[in-house]
């Protein structure tokens, strides 16, 4: 979800498309969200990981 995200921005920012820049921001935060809570442990929606 984190290296979808990072691609969204990139071709958000080289083809001046704001949408993809929005959904890139937001799905590098909720990745990085459940990458945290997947790495203590904790488990999110019946899944300790998230791959």
């Amino acid at each position: 979800m984190i290296i979808l995200g990072l691609i969204l921005l990139v071709l958000g920012f080289i083809f001046s498309i704001p949408i993809l820049w929005t959904i890139g921001i937001i799905l590098i935060v909720v990745g990085a969200i459940l990458a945290i809570l997947g790495a203590t442990g904790r488990a999110v929606g019946g899944r300790k990981h998230f791959y």
